[in-house]
């Protein structure tokens, strides 16, 4: 059995992105060495086979923490938002497990080898999204002049799923953890503290973001051991990337242009890339001029 592993998750829908993401791990060697797990969120039957044929296992998602009907209404992928937390009862005997959403796919490896370091020692390796390329990372909202009513997704989610003001305060100003793409340990204490705090925002908030909004209290309240890792780990900001026509990769902004380990398609502003496998963006180079490009992942 092979050390460690990367999981991901995807129904019917998203299977096409699944499929690319699975296509742009097994192009690298190293791939060799670890497993790919899937978790099925609803995937039709022949999905199953062909992914069958690329991955080690594939194991159908539950409702590990229970959730009412009202807030399901039918979205089994939802089921993302809590079975992540539990990875390990899934599949176990791993000692370190990688998570990337399957609208994620892998660029270089590595940041594939930062997760799998930055996670030793018990720690959650992870990226924020907030980054010198991406511009603001909190809202103001300007009153009696220079004074200033500050909005935080970390402030406002956590008020919305239970939490208290105490522990919306403390993770209010941090810089916002995506739990797109995380690795942990077996062993690690996180995931039972994750448990916990998703139980509670699942009990009071949304199911959408709950999963994130645990995790960012896990590490900024309840103060577990956390490696940041660069925001090329798992960039966000499609609109910011930048394509090194030298050597034929997506690059980060500004200097040193380091190369973009993950380029996670999350968000609204990406719906119609992660919708359409054919659509064309526009793409700024190093060299400033604009290319049309795919941002999908091309086998």
């Amino acid at each position: 059995m092979k050390d460690n592993v990367i999981i991901s998750l995807a129904d019917a829908n998203y299977f096409d992105l699944l499929n690319e993401l699975i296509d742009s791990i097994k192009r690298f060697e190293e791939s060799k060495e670890i497993a790919i797990c899937i978790m099925d969120a609803g995937l039709k039957k022949e999905q199953i086979e062909i992914l069958g044929k690329k991955v080690d296992q594939i194991k159908k998602a539950e409702w590990d923490i229970e959730v009412p009907d009202s807030k399901i209404k039918g979205k089994e992928w939802l089921k993302s938002q809590v079975s992540r937390a539990f990875l390990p009862n899934y599949f176990p005997g791993y000692k370190k497990y990688l998570w990337i959403d399957a609208d994620a796919w892998v660029n270089s490896w590595h940041s594939i080898e930062l997760y799998l370091k930055g996670c030793e020692n018990k720690k959650l390796a992870i990226a924020t999204s907030a980054d010198r390329s991406y511009g603001r990372v909190l809202r103001a909202e300007w009153v009696l002049g220079s004074f200033a009513r500050i909005k935080s997704q970390n402030y406002k989610h956590a008020k919305s799923s239970g939490f208290s003001e105490k522990i919306a305060r403390e993770v209010a100003l941090k810089p916002h953890l995506n739990i797109g793409v995380f690795s942990l340990q077996e062993d690690a204490p996180h995931w039972d503290v994750w448990q916990k705090n998703l139980k509670k925002a699942l009990s009071s908030g949304k199911i959408w973001g709950s999963e994130q909004i645990a995790m960012n209290v896990t590490i900024y309240s309840d103060k577990l051991d956390v490696e940041i890792l660069p925001a090329y780990c798992n960039w966000t900001l499609i609109e910011a990337l930048r394509y090194d026509k030298k050597n034929k990769t997506f690059v980060e902004t500004y200097l040193p242009n380091h190369e973009i380990g993950i380029i996670h398609l999350a968000g609204k502003n990406n719906d119609h890339i992660r919708n359409d496998k054919n659509f064309i963006s526009k793409v700024k180079t190093l060299e400033g001029d604009i290319i049309e490009k795919s941002l999908r992942f091309r086998n």
